[in-house]
């Protein structure tokens, strides 16, 4: 980080949702050295708002500790290794040097040299097609394994350092903030791909047996394999055929899990992935919702709501919500037939007290997400209630305070009871199409059409539905 420009610095930044810092510190040409040495005045001077304080010193603070921390644990091997060469000395000594170096790399990772027609793509930073992604991501994974001298298995860190050391050089790459998260699983994936025709591999045979597996198991054709290329993502499967005890161990896990705070996320989907055959069967059959998420209470969680739905569809509702805001919000707000509506009077109101250009987006998507009833001639308490009370039986969003940056809310109900709480208007959005489709429920007539247009574009119709 020491190393790095002030516009390495910025894509830091904007990673890290602090994007409203980057004029400042561009203006004051903060490089990574001094964004090291600021202290908690100068952060003050920058910064405004105290949050925003709170959140980059922690994020400098957490820095400098793995640094410091790295360089004292090798000064104290090798003082050990002086005073006690009988106990540093052999596999523990190699060991630690392993982990050194491991650390090492990944501290000052740089990308490989990408083929010519990939530096071309990028050049005209243009954002790759999915062949164009596939070859990205084969190089990174083939540089990454020269790197843990023939490894398959990176942890973590290394590949959070990778991704990151892709974005920054490459911030077009990053697509709606959502970027990260994409091609880290798109690599990981790319991983698991290339360890698949190894599995009597004895590293590969050493971790399935600490993850689970057992020696000489084999993998069965699943639903998941048989959609794996067309839903990217999508972790490896165990058998889908488990007996009841089994079935029942992964259920329990399950509930635990979800009582932790600090969750192991890695293994609830895999573990998701596994019960997925009896929670699909308990919901074509009509179980009562609480029993269903009394059982999978993972279903609470937006993201694996997401994740449910990309496994029934191939489709990223997130993403294709992303879109659809961005794309039709403008067009929706210009609708003569919203123009008195309350929800676009109250916009207006608070257009006036904000001028941050991010901000003005937030609020305009918002509005133009509770309007679309309203367009279609919808019932709109079917869709959101605004400040009210929620009486739909069928997935409603409760939304309190929409224009309130500071305390504004957003929930997803089904049968009066409150399933998810929601960061935004865009998740919440996905949250509602998402929930229609998990839990298999009958869209309302009263609120079909609106449905009609959103799913015909997160489906990717030939002929999708358009505004009135």
């Amino acid at each position: 980080m020491e190393y790095w420009s002030v516009e390495q610095v910025c894509n830091w930044l904007k990673q890290r949702n602090l994007g409203e810092l980057v004029p400042k510190f561009r203006e004051e040409e903060v490089s990574g050295a001094a964004l090291l040495a600021l202290n908690d005045r100068m952060v003050q001077q920058l910064v405004k708002k105290i949050g925003h304080q709170a959140v980059l010193m922690d994020l400098i603070k957490k820095y400098q500790q793995e640094k410091s921390g790295l360089e004292s644990l090798a000064y104290c091997c090798e003082t050990a290794s002086q005073k006690f060469p009988e106990v540093i000395s052999g596999k523990n000594l190699k060991s630690f040097f392993t982990r050194h170096k491991t650390l090492q790399w990944t501290s000052s990772y740089a990308l490989p040299d990408f083929p010519y027609d990939v530096k071309c793509i990028l050049a005209e930073k243009k954002c790759p097609d999915h062949s164009m992604r596939i070859r990205i991501i084969e190089f990174l994974q083939a540089d990454m394994t020269k790197y843990l001298e023939g490894s398959l298995y990176p942890n973590s860190q290394q590949y959070n350092i990778v991704v990151n050391a892709l974005l920054q050089a490459y911030p077009f790459l990053d697509e709606d903030g959502n970027g990260f998260l994409l091609w880290k699983r798109a690599l990981k994936d790319r991983f698991k791909y290339v360890r698949r025709p190894i599995e009597d591999d004895e590293q590969v045979l050493r971790n399935k047996c600490k993850f689970g597996h057992r020696r000489g198991q084999t993998r069965k054709s699943s639903f998941a394999e048989n959609k794996h290329n067309d839903v990217q993502g999508q972790a490896e499967k165990e058998p889908a055929h488990l007996k009841g005890s089994t079935m029942d161990l992964h259920i329990k896990w399950l509930n635990q899990e979800y009582m932790k705070t600090q969750r192991n996320w890695e293994e609830v989907d895999n573990r998701m992935n596994v019960t997925i055959e009896i929670r699909r069967k308990m919901i074509s059959n009509k179980a009562p919702l609480k029993d269903i998420l009394r059982l999978f209470p993972f279903l609470r969680c937006p993201y694996q709501l997401f994740r449910e739905f990309q496994l029934l569809t191939h489709m990223d509702i997130y993403k294709k919500t992303v879109e659809i805001l961005e794309i039709h919000s403008e067009n929706i707000l210009s609708l003569y037939v919203v123009r008195n509506n309350p929800i676009n009077i109250m916009l207006q109101e608070n257009l006036k007290q904000h001028t941050e250009e991010d901000v003005l987006k937030y609020m305009k998507m918002t509005a133009a997400c509770l309007l679309l009833p309203e367009v279609f001639g919808d019932d709109s308490s079917l869709f959101a209630a605004v400040n009210k009370e929620v009486k739909a039986v069928t997935p409603v969003l409760e939304v309190k305070n929409p224009f309130n940056v500071n305390s504004c809310e957003f929930a997803l109900y089904i049968e009066r009871e409150e399933l998810a709480q929601l960061d935004d208007c865009t998740m919440a959005l996905a949250a509602l199409v998402a929930a229609f489709h998990v839990f298999d429920i009958p869209c309302p007539k009263r609120i079909h059409r609106t449905l009609n247009f959103l799913e015909s574009l997160v489906f990717e119709v030939r002929n999708p539905a358009s505004l009135p």
